[in-house]
């Protein structure tokens, strides 16, 4: 087992299922002030120490982790296709996935491949609208030779032309095939629908992937915009000493072009606002619902936005036993599960509402539940016992932030290209801890607008009925169109 921090003590006690009372074994079960009585060492956790270093100018976030022999390296590029025009945005999807298949300066994709699989390296690249990443996991004994190959993945990409076409092609058909996942579908249609002519409201259209916009010059161009040493953020972890990383990152770095141009930053969004019902005709056994609304609140150290965070998953966000699925699974038997919605992006507005499935007669009773559960947030306060399970969720849940080395470099990265204090894990302990019933109820009251509902609705109007108008003037519309 990996350890990822220093465990002073740990005790496991059995599980014993309590018997009928009467029964034969109530004469076996101690009482339980003897139960009480039993000492249990207090569990030390210690997460493991990250020390943040700068190599050329990038920072570097270190961990030194014993024990097994292997090395992460992971890198964070900050900037995507949502810095661009709409004329690269197909190629700046496809990035990532090209940096991994199309090849380098100096090998084909299949003899990369053929590489790492012999130095038995795991690679992952991916990325979206802000950002690239990239990481690699090796044994020690090969890590030179793995950095080697990360090297010229991220520097020296060739962009096959017989890669981009296969790419290319599995993109068309993901176009042609957009309507077979309904809810994806729809919730690319609702990002459409708030945000418009913006990175987030961009859906890939067949026009993106004409030849003149995903030539390997493109790529080039993309690359050389965004993989150079200002926009990246490294982090390592493994049983090496700074002392021993440090000519590695220096090797990994040294003779890297500079960036020139900065990135442009991504444009602010004019969020649709409602109240309006937009409803996409599809002959569907099961209609799916998104009904939210824009909402300021960004993710920084405020009363409110903890307390937005234990809102968002007493209404929704906390599985089968958030007031969502009690009411609209449990008591009604509408859907298989419901699930709210709170965004809480830095730059722009946010998105609060919920999202379900259901059957298209019960779409609109959907609507009216979801609703009265968001205004019951607004006007009552939640009853102390409700706030203390889900905050005692957040507290128990938080060592699972430190699983394994690899995540503790990630989160730490990610806080970092997203402004947030190094710190930020234990600034969430301590404040959500401090949430009260009556901020819950404030954070709902001044954030949301009653009837200012902005409702998407993606299945068959007929069996749908009457009274979407309630939520605002209904508009029945194909997409794209």
């Amino acid at each position: 087992m990996r350890r990822v921090g220093r465990v002073a003590w740990a005790v496991l006690l059995p599980i014993a299922f309590a018997p009928t009372p009467g029964s034969a074994q109530d004469a076996d079960l101690p009482d339980r002030p003897f139960l009480d009585s039993i000492p249990v060492p207090t569990l030390d956790f210690t997460p493991l120490e990250v020390v943040e270093r700068e190599v050329a100018g990038v920072p570097v976030f270190h961990i030194v982790d014993g024990t097994l022999p292997l090395m992460d390296f992971a890198v964070h590029v900050r900037g995507g296709y949502g810095n661009f025009p709409r004329e690269v945005y197909a190629a700046g999807t496809g990035l990532p996935l090209l940096l991994r298949s199309g090849g380098t300066a100096f090998r084909t994709g299949e003899e990369l491949d053929e590489a790492l699989e012999f130095h038995a390296v795991q690679l992952s690249v991916g990325g979206g609208g802000g950002s690239v990443t990239s990481s690699i996991n090796v044994l020690v004994e090969s890590m030179d030779t793995a950095l080697v190959l990360w090297r010229e993945m991220l520097r020296d990409p060739a962009f096959d032309t017989a890669a981009i076409a296969v790419w290319r092609g599995r993109e068309l058909e993901a176009v042609r095939r957009r309507e077979d996942n309904p809810g994806g579908f729809a919730f690319s249609e609702y990002n459409r629908l708030l945000y418009g002519d913006h990175p987030i409201g961009w859906e890939a259209e067949r026009a993106d992937f004409d030849a003149d916009r995903v030539r390997p010059e493109v790529f080039a161009e993309l690359h050389r915009r965004l993989l150079c040493p200002d926009n990246l953020i490294l982090g390592v972890s493994g049983p090496l000493s700074w002392e021993e990383v440090r000519p590695r990152i220096e090797r990994l770095l040294d003779g890297w072009p500079p960036c020139g141009d900065p990135v442009p930053p991504t444009p602010v969004p004019d969020v649709r606002r409602g109240p309006g019902v937009w409803l996409v005709p599809r002959d569907l056994d099961q209609a799916t619902v998104v009904i939210t609304q824009p909402v300021e609140l960004p993710q920084a150290d405020t009363p409110e936005y903890f307390a937005s965070r234990i809102g968002h998953a007493i209404l929704g966000a906390s599985g089968l036993s958030s007031r969502l699925n009690q009411r609209l699974r449990t008591e009604l038997g509408y859907t298989y599960g419901a699930s709210s919605v709170w965004t809480t992006p830095r730059r722009w507005p946010g998105l609060m509402g919920a999202t379900t499935s259901v059957r298209p007669e019960v779409v609109v009773p959907t609507l009216h539940e979801i609703v009265a559960q968001i205004e019951r947030l607004r006007t009552e306060a939640p009853d102390a016992a409700e706030i203390r399970a889900r905050v005692d969720e957040a507290v128990n849940g938080w060592v699972f932030n430190f699983d394994s080395p690899a995540l503790i470099l990630s989160r730490r990265i990610g806080f970092r290209a997203g402004e947030l204090p190094d710190d930020w894990l234990e600034i969430f302990l301590d404040r959500i801890r401090e949430v009260r019933p009556e901020a819950v109820r404030d954070v709902f009251r001044d954030r949301i607008t009653p009837d200012a509902w902005v409702v998407l609705v993606v299945g068959d109007p007929e069996r749908i009925g009457e009274g979407l108008e309630a939520f605002g003037p209904v508009t029945v519309f194909e997409p794209g169109g």
